[in-house]
């Protein structure tokens, strides 16, 4: 007997249902992208490696999946490594491409590889599936979606407080109150790490600080003076661990505590300048957070960086984030070239939504009605009012089978379809057709546009 098929951890099947209420979040993200100007573009599911390796940190290396080159992968591999079983050298030779891994670096390719075509500053978004070999848990998928939105070609802090309302938008249309929108600024680290002397270890540092939320103040700790960070930085680092007030008090602090770093300086600025808009314009649902201990391991923000929260009454990771990049695209040669971008987490916001029950019933409506089949004149009859009920926008469809009525009716029930069409020779000397409500019982003799006005 054939073993029963499986699918690879960390990837998923969808169901119907699920496939509508995912893309009713597309579709709000999507429309949202385009009221504040975003335009879209698609890039391929995978990249030569040289794009993708080197610009997320060791870390993120380690999670990029690789595509055995075509054929026999080893004719072109070196056999040092080879017999040496020296996996990491080994990759490069055996393996010339990988799967994206986000959206931005490769939006960085587009830009550079089509920049005579781009008008500046350009706004995209981006709406596709990336790929990340990680550990398979609760809202952590090996194969999952990323919306995003980006623009470059400016240097304008107007875009930070843009993105920030966009996020406002999005979940107060999902209905998600109460999600919290964190903020920081990778100048604000990199001037900590220099007040405390730690400026050759920013990296392992702000790795390291990123990691509260998971593993907790003496975690975090520990991981800093594993990777060389004296104890004594970790001393001066330790208001950074119970940083409270408000946004504009907490500025002020970081003031103080950053007063000998300019280039700390320059990032409170941005904060204040962000913050200040932000709440001067207001946002409907959505709350602004300065979150000092955010550092996001990704290597090439540069200033603004933004996390975003669920509402606390689930338990769930980050659904969203972004922020500030002035050069990325200098990785590819296109240089001074300032972006700043913000991704929607759909996998983990669907997840949300649907813990708080705020799917709307329409979202997986199926067809209006069925039409019950009760042999090829009556199908044909049926088949013409069908015809003109999709021109005219219903939906509805035949049962293809000239089946058992109450097999047709289960049918309809198990679809969750409201509305039986029932057309016999009664109905077709009549030119009628009996529409049955499925939920009460109750039945009607309609003309076609009865059944029209009914079903749309």
């Amino acid at each position: 007997m054939a073993s029963k098929p499986s699918i690879p951890k960390g990837t998923r099947d969808f169901s119907p249902t699920e496939v509508a209420k995912r893309q009713y979040i597309i579709q709000i993200i999507k429309s949202n992208f385009e009221k504040f100007g975003f335009q879209p573009i698609e890039t391929p599911s995978f990249e030569n490696s040289e794009t993708l390796m080197g610009k997320y940190g060791e870390e993120g290396d380690r999670l990029i999946f690789k595509i055995l080159n075509s054929g026999d992968y080893l004719a072109k591999a070196n056999t040092t490594h080879l017999e040496n079983k020296d996996s990491t050298k080994l990759t490069s030779s055996i393996s010339e491409k990988a799967l994206r891994y986000d959206l931005t670096v490769p939006f960085a390719r587009y830009v550079v590889q089509h920049q005579n075509d781009i008008e500046f500053p350009f706004k995209r978004y981006q709406i596709q599936p990336v790929w990340r070999a990680d550990r398979p848990q609760k809202g952590r998928f090996r194969e999952f979606f990323q919306c995003d939105a980006d623009v470059v070609g400016s240097k304008s802090l107007w875009q930070e407080v843009e993105l920030v309302q966009l996020y406002d938008t999005v979940f107060t249309a999902l209905g998600l109150e109460g999600v919290t929108v964190k903020i920081n600024n990778r100048k604000i680290l990199s001037g900590i790490a220099e007040v405390i002397g730690a400026s050759d270890k920013l990296i392992d540092f702000t790795v390291a600080l990123d990691k509260l939320d998971k593993i907790g103040e003496d975690g975090v700790k520990k991981e800093m003076i594993e990777k060389g960070i004296s104890e004594e930085a970790i001393i001066k680092v330790q208001p950074l661990f119970s940083f409270t007030g408000t946004i504009s008090e907490k500025i002020n602090q970081l003031s103080v505590l950053l007063a000998e770093s300019q280039e700390g300086l320059k990032g409170v600025e941005e904060l204040r300048f962000i913050c200040d808009n932000v709440t001067a314009l207001g946002l409907s649902t959505a709350i602004l957070d300065l979150d000092v201990t955010l550092a996001r391991g990704l290597n090439y923000y540069t200033g603004a960086i933004f996390e975003v929260a669920p509402p606390k009454s689930v338990s769930m990771g980050s659904i969203g984030g972004g922020g500030r990049y002035d050069d990325l695209t200098g990785i590819f040669g296109l240089k001074n070239m300032s972006g700043v971008g913000i991704s929607f987490g759909l996998d983990r916001i669907y997840l949300v939504v649907e813990e708080l029950n705020l799917f709307p019933d329409t979202v997986t409506a199926t067809s209006k009605a069925l039409f019950i089949n009760y042999g090829e004149k009556e199908a044909f009859y049926a088949m013409k009012a069908i015809k003109e009920l999709r021109n005219s926008g219903a939906k509805v469809e035949l049962y293809p089978d000239n089946a058992k009525m109450a097999k047709q009716f289960q049918h309809a029930d198990n679809r969750n379809i409201p509305f039986a069409v029932i057309v016999g020779d009664q109905e077709m000397v009549s030119n009628t057709f009996s529409l049955k409500n499925l939920s009460t019982g109750e039945q009607v003799s309609l003309d076609f546009e009865g059944l029209k006005k009914a079903l749309i």
